[in-house]
């Protein structure tokens, strides 16, 4: 990235404007460039270089004060929310929000951890990279079981679109011809252990309903001209992917959005521009700019473009659609349904069941591979579902022998211990639960009637909680480990409860979602706002429900839908 692209002050009215650079930021600037138009992206956060700024990569953990384990003080002071996260380290804390600068509040006897990544690329720098499409069933469930509105959409709209960025990203896995799991564009998968082979095996006999398979994951195995033209290289299953990867082997808006939108000569980035409103145009019905507060001076400026795609994720950009109100909004810009900030959706991971397997004292493995196993769902539509709840989940887990830094915290001393140190313990395997959580109106969000953050910009109040379904899918997903596990031979079967609050599965989705009828949804079937024409939403907010996988890949994919859409519009001048 040259210097030129980063600006501060302009008074130049872009083709388009993107407010974000996490996964669909970067998508849709991506784009939005590469089609010819000039495009700022704002970020609210400070520039992260790639490579230059991944500035733990590759240090081990006995290099660090405390093992990676965060200061008690500073977790008090600045990151109670955040250290919740899995990803969440002394060598990954730097990628992480400031609890004390992002303050936000929930209702009374609810609660919601929200993770946030405040820096160019986002989230992308941290998330966990699992990479499903959506299937048929997902996009039916809604109209089928009644419960949220009808997805806009159906899964042969977006099926070729799944392909167009799958290309573009490099996803690992196995085809498997599954109606509830469609098959991606794939390169080789990462391998499984000879525990986990075993296991695969005996299900498709014992449990031929339920696949094991391995995950799909967004890293390179075999990389492509497309990746290798970006800089970017094969994966060597370190596990330093949320530290920053050099690389480039997992996707990331550094490692692959943000070069090719560079390379065009069209994008424009304003890094440190905390976005408070978009400007609406009451002759013209369509937003005309941005308003943003400089991350360091608090100081206001403009930022003016002729189309704007919000991509700030599920719960930024709709804190910036309340925010934006004028006559014709009061609520909310694009709020006539008054829809906006319902709906907020999470997948629940709260069931966990782990088990010891005895023998394969002779079998290890190499590398510290980014995939797991995955049970697809298997409560795919409504004649499937469980008789005591909607909807399905899936399950996730790995096979794998404990070493020294699980069995570092074990209690012992000397030099036997020590001993124990350098060899590798007993396999035990761990599935856990990836749940749907029905739409419902309830859960929600609002801007706080008095409370303000720092830049002066109302804080976010959340209302939303488990209900019944998800809280019966939980114990269903635990009887099913368990039996599985059960039928492999495995011993010493615990089952849990995590207990986590919604939030915590960074699936967050919602609260601007898609529809047919302007009355009950923001946004049509392209992410285009019902009520404001050159104003799209791609992140999450536009989801009508979970589905049961990992949302990220569907994010992409409907960004490079929307702008295609888009731009054929501006130049048939209908937009």
């Amino acid at each position: 990235m040259n210097k030129e692209t980063y600006i501060d002050e302009s008074s130049e009215i872009y083709d388009a404007i993107v407010i974000g650079s996490g996964i669909t930021g970067g998508w849709a600037a991506k784009e939005l460039t590469e089609k010819g138009f000039k495009t700022l992206m704002i970020e609210r956060g400070r520039v992260v270089e790639h490579r230059k700024d991944y500035i733990s990569e590759a240090r081990p953990p006995w290099e660090y004060e405390n093992r990676t384990k965060v200061a008690h003080n500073l977790i008090e002071d600045e990151y109670k929310i955040q250290k919740q996260c899995y990803a969440f380290h002394d060598g990954t804390k730097h990628f992480f929000g400031n609890d004390r600068d992002y303050p936000y509040s929930t209702e009374k006897g609810t609660n919601f951890s929200w993770i946030r990544a405040n820096q160019l690329g986002g989230k992308s720098l941290l998330w966990h990279r699992q990479s499903y499409r959506m299937s048929e069933f997902d996009f039916e469930a809604n109209k089928a079981d009644g419960h949220g509105n009808d997805w806009p959409i159906r899964y042969n709209d977006l099926a070729p679109w799944y392909e167009y960025v799958e290309k573009f990203v490099g996803i690992s896995g196995t085809a498997e011809n599954l109606p509830q799991l469609p098959d991606s564009i794939f390169q080789p998968p990462f391998e499984m252990t000879k525990p986990e082979i075993d296991f695969t095996a005996k299900m498709k006999a014992l449990e031929p309903d339920k696949p094991v398979i391995i995950s799909r994951c967004a890293h390179l195995t075999q990389p492509e001209k497309i990746q290798v033209d970006l800089g970017r290289m094969r994966c060597m299953a370190r596990n330093e992917c949320q530290k920053g990867c050099s690389f480039g082997a997992y996707f990331s808006t550094q490692s692959a959005t943000l070069p090719a939108a560079a390379r065009t000569g069209n994008l424009y980035i304003a890094p440190n521009s905390v976005v408070e409103s978009l400007i609406y145009d009451d002759n013209t019905k369509r937003v005309k700019g941005v308003r943003v507060i400089d991350n360091d001076t608090l100081q206001q400026r403009e930022y003016f473009g002729k189309i704007v795609f919000l991509c700030a994720s599920t719960l930024g950009s709709t804190q910036i659609m309340m925010n934006s109100k004028s006559r014709r909004f009061p609520n909310g810009i694009a709020n006539s349904s008054g829809v906006l900030g319902h709906y907020l959706m999470d997948h629940n991971y709260n069931a966990l069941v782990t088990a010891s397997i005895d023998g394969y004292e002779d079998e290890y493995y190499s590398g510290r591979r980014p995939a797991s196993l995955y049970i697809p769902n298997f409560h795919y539509e409504p004649g499937r579902y469980h008789k005591n709840f909607k909807r399905g989940y899936a399950l996730a887990g790995t096979a794998s022998r404990s070493d020294w830094q699980s069995m570092g915290t074990m209690d012992g001393f000397g030099e036997d211990f020590k001993t124990l140190m350098h060899n590798p313990g007993p396999w035990g395997i761990g599935l856990q639960g990836q749940g749907e959580m029905l739409p419902n109106r309830d859960n929600q969000i609002s801007l706080h009637s008095t409370k303000k953050d720092k830049w002066g910009i109302p804080q976010l109040h959340f209302n939303c909680e488990w209900s019944d379904n998800e809280n019966a899918m939980v114990e269903g997903a635990l009887d099913t480990a368990e039996r599985m596990m059960k039928k492999a031979g495995y011993h010493n079967i615990k089952r849990q409860v995590l207990g986590q609050p919604p939030g915590l599965a960074i699936h967050e989705v919602g609260t601007a979602r898609m529809g047919r009828d302007p009355k009950d949804s923001v946004l049509n079937g392209y992410n285009q706002a019902h009520d404001v024409p050159n104003l799209f939403v791609t992140d999450g907010a536009s989801f009508c429900s979970t589905g049961v996988g990992n949302p990220s890949l569907t994010f992409m994919a409907i960004t490079a839908r929307a702008v295609d859409y888009a731009v054929k519009e501006v130049k048939a001048g209908r937009l």
